[in-house]
């Protein structure tokens, strides 16, 4: 029997989604999934519901796994990050040979890849730290693949992950030879914490129109926007949430708002703290959803205080929209300036650009925006570089701080939006109050501090008692 050009081990709801994704394209496939208790009709079903023509072999031996798969053998694995793929490196280590492709699919750690790439790397054996994003139905379709690996495994790999990524406007595949090691996996960590923050904005946008309006007036509202520069994956599935309705009741109204997170938009803020950059945006939306976890103590507090909020009047629809524009590019700005220090840093040379167009279909923060950010990277290295953005920025302060007015009259949380606003108004301050920290720090520490003209490399020391 000829061998199958790739192996995926798991069949979870991605790596499933993957795995017929793979076959339709027409590889020969083989996939394995454990057969212990709980998780031995996984296979059956999954070998069950092939559609006719594709070339796929079930195994949960990882010894006929392995044989049944052309050199050099080219694994993806899709199980949870963390301990997981370690244990199944080393069970697949005895039965690998030299240049054989391990592939990793989920949502690893970057400094995890890292430490994985070079203990493979040391055995002969190629590591890839591959970002995957859009979802069930991205992975079923067509996602955004972000592969982080040498140049020599991405041109063993790059035929299948090409085939089975979402195409841009142009045709061109969603994937795209990021960098070396832990750069892809970076790269999905930042477009997870852009999403965290795209979807906190759009969450606050929906409170504060709460006030006044109704679900399918919010709706209405949404899909005017969508109409505009403004459309995006997010905005289109929360239209769609805002509407649906099951026994004349809307569902969203049954939610508890309790939302949950996998860790991805925290492991984004540590990053920007590593790195030295700012990424305020998304650590509010992680805090917003921590603070959402709290419910009981929430609930608790709410009816010991008794708020003072003034007469609830209607929003200005189009001062909400400025906002929301303004604030969603300092969102945007934020991932690619964390992206722009982690290629300094790390020496991975990121095309920005390039990953603009990756994320423009396939992902989850795919959007109208992305589209005009592939042009903007081309000639710049950040968007307050480019004068339409700044443009943009400076039209939009009036209505994000009537925005943030709006919020305070109704006492409605609006962490995100105050984030955007109070970062460009720091980026946009000639002199910053930063002068007393420096003379706190040196004052109680001795740190020393630069005067105003004075050579850079220049640093004094008062004795302050």
């Amino acid at each position: 029997m000829s061998k199958s050009f790739i192996g995926v081990i798991g069949l979870g709801v991605m790596g499933s989604s993957l795995s017929l994704n793979i076959a339709e394209k027409g590889f020969p496939l083989s996939v394995f999934n454990r057969a212990i208790p709980g998780e031995a009709y996984i296979l059956k079903n999954f070998m069950m519901n092939l559609d006719e023509g594709m070339q796929v072999e079930g195994f949960s031996d990882f010894k006929n796994f392995i044989d049944s798969l052309e050199r050099p053998r080219k694994i993806l694995i899709m199980i949870k990050a963390g301990e997981a793929i370690d244990y199944v490196i080393e069970e697949l280590l005895p039965l690998l040979s030299e240049n054989d492709i391990l592939i990793d699919g989920g949502n690893s750690h970057y400094l995890d890849t890292n430490r994985r790439t070079t203990y493979l790397n040391k055995k002969g054996i190629s590591f890839v730290g591959c970002g995957v994003s859009g979802g069930e139905e991205g992975a079923r379709k067509g996602p955004s693949i972000m592969p982080g690996c040498s140049k020599k495994a991405y041109a063993n790999i790059a035929p299948i992950l090409e085939a089975i990524a979402a195409k841009d406007t142009r045709g061109k595949s969603c994937c795209t030879h990021i960098s070396e090691a832990g750069s892809g996996h970076f790269v999905k960590m930042v477009h997870n914490g852009i999403e965290y923050a795209e979807m906190q904005l759009l969450a606050e946008a929906y409170t504060l129109l709460k006030v006044t309006k109704t679900n399918a007036a919010i709706a209405k509202i949404f899909k005017a926007w969508h109409k505009t520069d403004l459309s995006s994956y997010l905005l289109e599935i929360t239209i769609a949430i805002l509407q649906k309705e099951k026994d004349g009741i809307y569902v969203l109204d049954t939610i508890l708002d309790k939302a949950g997170n996998k860790g991805t938009g925290s492991w984004s803020t540590k990053a920007s703290f590593d790195l030295g950059t700012v990424n305020t945006m998304m650590s509010s939306a992680v805090f917003a959803r921590y603070i959402s976890a709290f419910k009981s103590k929430r609930h608790e507090l709410s009816i010991s205080v008794a708020p003072n909020v003034n007469q609830a009047e209607a929003i200005d629809i189009s001062v909400l929209e400025k906002a929301y524009r303004f604030a969603r590019l300092i969102n945007h700005h934020q991932g690619f300036e964390l992206m722009q220090q982690a290629s300094k840093a790390y020496h991975w040379d990121l095309n920005l650009s390039e990953i603009a167009r990756i994320w423009t279909n396939g992902c989850i923060i795919r959007s109208e925006f992305m589209e005009k950010s592939i042009t903007v990277f081309k000639k710049y290295e950040s968007y307050l570089e480019d004068e339409n953005s700044l443009n943009l920025l400076k039209s939009a302060e009036a209505a994000i701080k009537q925005s943030i007015s709006d919020s305070l009259s109704s006492r409605i949380a609006f962490d995100t939006f105050w984030s955007a606003y109070n970062y460009w108004v720091s980026m946009t301050t000639k002199n910053l109050p930063a002068n007393l920290i420096q003379a706190q720090r040196d004052y109680f520490g001795a740190h020393t501090y630069q005067k105003i003209n004075a050579p850079e490399n220049q640093f004094f020391h008062t004795k302050w008692y």
